[in-house]
């Protein structure tokens, strides 16, 4: 296995006297794709918004390619190659396509022009919709541009809060598509997801989060296969398809 690129240990992550994050430890390796999945309430969000530096830990370090990023603010870890899709897209809406693309590299001073094609390599309707606001995008076009925004920032890993949410089927087959396609292309990704059953089709390996602890992991196939996931977050027993 690669390098460890992320590494959490014993991360807690408190809102007033509400324990969201209860002590828990994961780690990622370059070149991975990793998935948290759990109900709602479990600490997932939390936990990458703790990563992203958008909330602060009660206890616990953060280490990012070989640095404590623990308790950093969200610009010094961004420049650092950690970039967040955020849940609900969060697109800037009156500005246009390309104007969200260059926010995603607003960090960066060289030239756009190759990566701004890399993004329209993955998402063409992007591309044919350049000069529309992003308020005026379908929602899955929106994911698509949230994406595309943060791959701008040229992350060594991407972490993604919910991309499917509120999506159609066919739309969420074709985001989970890409989501292979950039990560063989050599960025890691970190996803957080609901929709269990395709995280852990597409994920190398995978934690299951329940009450802010940690109660299972292993490969995404092990989990799919797993008994107690399969009652719990696909809705089937081995007997199922």
């Amino acid at each position: 296995m690669s390098d460890t690129l992320l590494q959490i240990k014993e991360l807690k992550v408190k809102y007033g006297g509400i324990e969201a994050v209860r002590g828990i430890d994961l780690d990622v390796h370059a070149g991975e794709i990793v998935t948290l999945i759990g109900a709602n309430g479990a600490g997932k969000s939390s936990t990458l918004r703790t990563i992203s530096g958008l909330v602060k830990p009660a206890e616990g370090n953060i280490i990012f390619d070989g640095e404590d990023i623990t308790g950093k603010d969200p610009t010094q870890i961004v420049s650092k190659g950690l970039m967040m899709v955020p849940e609900g897209r969060r697109i800037f809406p009156n500005l246009t396509v390309i104007e969200n693309l260059k926010i995603g590299a607003y960090l960066r001073k060289d030239d756009l022009e190759k990566d701004i094609e890399m993004v329209y390599g993955y998402f063409p309707r992007l591309k044919e919709r350049s000069w529309q606001e992003g308020g005026t995008l379908s929602g899955g076009e929106q994911q698509m541009l949230a994406v595309g925004r943060a791959l701008m920032g040229r992350p060594k890993l991407l972490m993604m809060d919910e991309p499917s949410l509120g999506l159609a089927p066919i739309v969420v087959q074709e985001i989970f598509k890409i989501i292979r396609r950039i990560n063989e292309a050599g960025t890691t990704v970190l996803l957080i997801e609901q929709n269990a059953n395709m995280a852990l089709h597409v994920a190398d390996r995978a934690y299951v989060l329940e009450n802010g602890k940690i109660r299972m992991e292993g490969t995404g196939k092990e989990l799919l296969e797993d008994e107690k996931v399969r009652a719990a977050y696909l809705g089937s027993t081995s007997g199922s398809n």
